[in-house]
């Protein structure tokens, strides 16, 4: 790999918009649900989910906490990790395509279970790689001083 790759691939805009691309399908999703809070509770009785405001108001968190964990690249491993469970847990109550017998929905929920599943190999991917930073420095003073790889 060049120099100029290396450059690009550790500037930390390129970390930042990564981490946002990574998040949107969530905080996009949290922010619409508080926007149009009706349509939340909706969403959760169509699949349903008993108690629909709870589990929106718990989905909402979900999804933004996670992510603004993981924008702020700040535990990012525990956002990443609520986000998986919550995403594998919507594969199971939600895109159940195993007990579809009725096409196409059983083909949309088989591609949309699949690319849950690349996701949370995405936030998967971002607890390693937070998991890898290498650890601040101290000066002669003992205070930090952030390594050239510390996004934060």
């Amino acid at each position: 790999m060049n120099n100029e790759m290396k450059r690009f691939l550790h500037h930390p805009a390129l970390a930042l918009l990564a981490r946002v691309a990574l998040t949107f399908p969530f905080w996009g999703s949290g922010v619409t649900k508080i926007l149009y809070f009706d349509s939340a509770i909706a969403e959760m009785t169509q699949f349903d989910l008993r108690r629909a405001i709870v589990f929106s108001i718990a989905t909402i968190a979900v999804q933004l906490l996670g992510s603004i964990l993981i924008i702020a690249n700040r535990l990012a491993w525990l956002g990443a990790g609520a986000l998986a469970v919550f995403t594998g847990l919507t594969v199971i109550l939600v895109h159940h395509f195993w007990s579809l017998t009725e096409e196409p929905f059983r083909t949309i929920a088989f591609h949309t279970a699949t690319e849950h599943v690349g996701i949370i190999g995405g936030l998967i991917a971002i607890s390693i790689l937070g998991a890898r930073r290498p650890p601040a420095k101290r000066n002669s003073h003992g205070s930090t001083v952030p390594s050239r790889l510390d996004y934060r």
